[in-house]
């Protein structure tokens, strides 16, 4: 099984509600489809959304990143993927993303190939998962107006966005946020790199003397601040989670060789892809620290992708892959099915995704 071709395309897709962040501002969803054909008929899909903010990446650089690694692939066997995979990820420095849309194309063409949905060829170990759904960053009434939509729409985990301004802010969002869908809903609290070290420290302490019953706070500080990252881990109570901060192997040793946070959220437009975010899960795994599965603004394509990768694993024990719901409308023929906050893996081979259309 030889690779022929090598396939980019833009699509954009408009998000129902412009999802806000620390770091940036979504209204739109642009991203970069890949298409890897084969020479016993089989193509493979994978995806890369430009996120210049944390991968540093935009949609010219990955259509160009692909384009230079395209020679290296064609002709290659995919019955020596550990050969292929090892040209992709000496092909460039960095492209993360770009890496991760031909990785996961890869991957589905093996599983394929094996006759296996892709989440038995990782692992197997479940073939559904629940995802968590993401409050944007507003005032604390429209947050908490949109909490309790989601909530009576029947997630029971939700993903609160925080650290765009002042702290006493965000408390006050949680705050709001508890009040309206109650005692019984898991709140998980994302700061984007926005906070301080002390800042917070404070914060979640303050969170904590409330009785606001935070189940974690994700990437408190500064992507490259291990030792501020360590600092906020040591002093609360609270789940601290490594997110901007943990993009490759050698980042999550040093998070787990410094004991720096409690988890690992695992993106694979941070990790380039499933290659390397499976040698993350397992490390962790070895040092006893579960791991998220989270995403970027991306369609069905790479979510497919994620969510195959979470199912396979026992180590990944929470789930935030909840974009394609924030989406307009579908481009995807195939692949991961949602049923509420339920995502339902196919059983056919590889992502089992047949097409993606033309926005």
């Amino acid at each position: 099984m030889r690779i022929t071709e090598v396939e980019t395309k833009r699509i954009s897709v408009p998000l129902k509600k412009p999802f806000k962040t620390a770091l940036r501002t979504v209204h739109t969803a642009e991203t970069v489809l890949v298409k890897i054909s084969s020479d016993c008929g089989r193509a493979g899909w994978g995806e890369a959304p430009p996120t210049a903010a944390i991968t540093g990446e935009s949609l010219q650089s990955i259509e160009a990143f692909i384009t230079a690694v395209k020679p290296k692939l064609i002709g290659e066997s995919l019955l020596q993927y550990e050969r292929v995979f090892h040209l992709l990820n000496r092909s460039a420095v960095g492209n993360s993303s770009g890496k991760a849309a031909v990785d996961m194309a890869l991957y589905d063409l093996i599983a394929q190939q094996c006759g296996l949905p892709l989440y038995q060829l990782l692992g197997g170990y479940r073939n559904e998962i629940e995802t968590d759904y993401t409050v944007s960053v507003n005032t604390p009434e429209e947050m908490g107006e949109d909490a309790a939509e989601y909530v009576s729409s029947g997630f029971t985990v939700l993903k609160i966005k925080v650290g765009i301004d002042d702290a006493s802010k965000d408390l006050e969002r949680v705050r709001e946020i508890r009040s309206r869908v109650g005692s019984g809903i898991k709140l998980r609290l994302d700061a984007n790199q926005g906070w301080e070290t002390k800042t917070a420290i404070s914060t979640i302490r303050a969170m904590e003397d409330a009785g606001l019953d935070i189940e974690l706070v994700e990437q408190p500080v500064r992507a490259g601040d291990i030792a501020g990252l360590k600092q906020v881990t040591d002093a609360v109570d609270t789940l601290i989670m490594a997110d901007e901060g943990v993009f490759s192997p050698s980042d999550a040793f040093e998070v787990l060789k410094q004991r720096a946070a409690d988890l690992i959220n695992i993106k694979l437009m941070k990790a380039g892809g499933i290659y390397h975010a499976d040698t993350i899960c397992r490390m962790a795994d070895f040092c006893g620290m579960e791991c998220m599965v989270g995403s970027m603004i991306e369609t069905r394509v790479g979510i497919t992708a994620a969510a195959h990768f979470a199912a396979g694993k026992r180590n990944i024990t929470r789930i935030d892959l909840d974009a394609p719901l924030m989406m307009a409308k579908d481009v995807v023929d195939g692949g991961a099915v949602y049923d509420g906050k339920i995502i339902r893996l196919p059983d056919s081979p590889g992502l089992g995704i047949t097409d993606v259309l033309s926005e």
